[in-house]
Formats: C-alpha cells, structure tokens, sequence
C-alpha cells in the first residue's frame, strides 16, 4: 500500500550556537509542499536564497556536511536532516539566520522533540521511494572506508567502526526500520577523541564547543595540569577521566553510542539523495566524506534508471 507524503503541520524554532563557527541561530522548520524534498533558506542574507539539500550541492565535509548553493551556505547539517528523514517527513522548509546549523546536545534529540512538537501532518501526494535494485559500492581506501548498497524490504543500516582505539574497540550499530531511529539512535552524540579536540580548540576551529554538546574519548595517558586546563577552557568546576576513557562530561546513553552516532549521520547525509530510498547500507567505518559520494552514487542511479 502507497504511503502518503508528509509534512509538519504548524513552524517550530530552535535556537543555538553553531559548534565550529560559534554563531547564535535560529532555525525554524516550516510546512513545505508535496515533492519539494528538504530546503535550507538563509534568511540573513539578501534575497534569502534558498539551498536544496542535494549531494551535487556539497561543498565541504571536513568537520560536518556543508551544503551550498546560489551564493548561500551552510554547515553542519546532517543532526537536522536525521531528524526529518528519521519521523519520515518528505517536505520542509529550513529556515536558518546564520551560516552553521546550531549543535545543540551534538544528538538528532532535540531536531526529533521540536518537529513532534510541530505536529505531522499527511498530504494528499503519494510518496516515492527508490528501490534498489542492485548491489552498488563505494571505497575509500585511504581511509579504510568501505560501503554497500544491497536490496531490501525496508530502509536498513548497519556500521562498524573502529579506530584502533582500546577505549572504543570496534563496535557495531544496526537499524533494522526507519521507526527505531527515534527511540534508538536520535539521542546519540557526536564524539571526538581528546588529541582531535585539542587541535581544534588550538586552530580556533571550535567556538561554540561545549563539553555538553560530544563525548570526548581519552585513549592516552592524561596529566591532571591538562584536565585542569580543559577544565579552564570550557568553564567547567573539574574534568576527570572514566574508567572506559571517557571525560566525565556526559553520560552514554548505550554503549556503542558512538557506533549509533555514526548510524545516525549517515541517516542524515543520505537525505542527499533527494528522497526515500529502500535499501540496506552496509558501513564500515564512515565518514561525512564517504556518505556523500555514496549519497551520489545513488542518486546518479536513479537519474539513470528514472
């Protein structure tokens, strides 16, 4: 049976600092039209363009997706595009009045909490999905990344990280429908080992980094001089490290979070598409850079076999 094409019923805001540009934002959802996929629109800049969320239009995937488009741009934008894809939301309107999606709690949670609080609404057109049909792949071999596209019955995806790190292991995260990512993986956080978040904070690459907003992994020795600057930095009382190697800003919400982090992101950055796939993606060892080509891939697919 056809399902319908959604949107949300009223606009909802939300409002942050950007993690890496360090900007307050705001951004609303708003109700978009039958077939219009997901666009962001920069409302802070003159003309207030507006940017599809389209892998041809990605213009940077160092520390986030970034997506730009009419002399418009915008980062960090996969936790947003998670939310929407993760309740099944086919058309939206994202209107933002800075240049970064803000970070909020690093998670989809709070992108997931104000889009039910919009409420969803069913439109009248029926919604497409691509099928696959065959088996693609994609290879990063630089970076030991590896990825599969194989038929299935429902949107699925499963990942395997592993950073050789004794702290992390190699873990593994599944979603077997798209209805479990609320419950199971909009929660969980983005992370970054302590060397990474050193080097960042060094190249000023970080401004509205919060101790709040990642899970910060420790996998070597630490001097407490260090934790006590970290402390300084992010205007926190004290830092300590766990027993598992992990700062004690946050508490894990499961114990693969990060493996789900991961799942998580690729729910967003194959919003690239341009809409609703049934596959499975088999992933190990992600990144935003290898989504978006795989996005692509994909979508080059599509186009081809209409």
């Amino acid at each position: 049976m056809m399902q319908k094409q959604r949107t949300i019923k009223n606009p909802v805001t939300v409002s942050g600092v950007g993690l890496h540009t360090g900007v307050k934002v705001n951004l609303t959802f708003k109700p978009a039209p039958e077939n219009h996929w997901y666009k962001f629109k920069r409302i802070d800049l003159e003309g207030a363009p507006e940017i599809e969320v389209d892998a041809d239009n990605v213009s940077d995937t160092s520390r986030g997706t970034t997506l730009q488009q009419h002399g418009a741009k915008i980062s960090t934008t996969e936790h947003a595009l998670a939310a929407l894809v993760g309740l099944e939301i086919d058309n939206a309107i994202i209107e933002v009045d800075g240049p970064e999606v803000p970070i909020l709690d690093g998670s989809s949670a709070p992108f997931i909490d104000a889009l039910l609080q919009a409420g969803i609404v069913e439109q009248n057109a029926d919604r497409e999905v691509y099928v696959l049909d065959e088996v693609l792949s994609y290879e990063e071999p630089a970076r030991n990344v590896e990825m599969l596209a194989v038929p299935s019955p429902d949107y699925r995806i499963t990942v395997m990280v592993d950073y050789n790190s004794p702290v992390l292991g190699t873990q593994h995260a599944q979603l077997h429908k798209i209805n479990e990512f609320q419950k199971d993986f909009s929660t969980c956080r983005t992370f970054c080992f302590l060397h990474e978040l050193e080097a960042l904070v060094k190249h000023d690459l970080i401004k509205g980094g919060d101790l709040n907003n990642a899970i910060v992994v420790v996998d070597k020795e630490i001097s407490q001089d260090k934790l006590d600057d970290l402390a300084r930095l992010f205007n926190k009382p004290s830092v300590q490290v766990k027993e598992k190697g992990i700062l004690n800003n946050v508490q894990l919400h499961f114990q693969n979070e990060p493996a789900r982090h991961k799942l998580l992101d690729i729910v967003g950055d194959f919003a690239l598409v341009g809409m609703p796939i049934q596959c499975h993606i088999l992933a190990a060892r992600p990144g935003h850079a290898a989504n978006v080509e795989f996005a692509r891939k994909i979508k080059e697919v599509i186009n081809v076999t209409g």
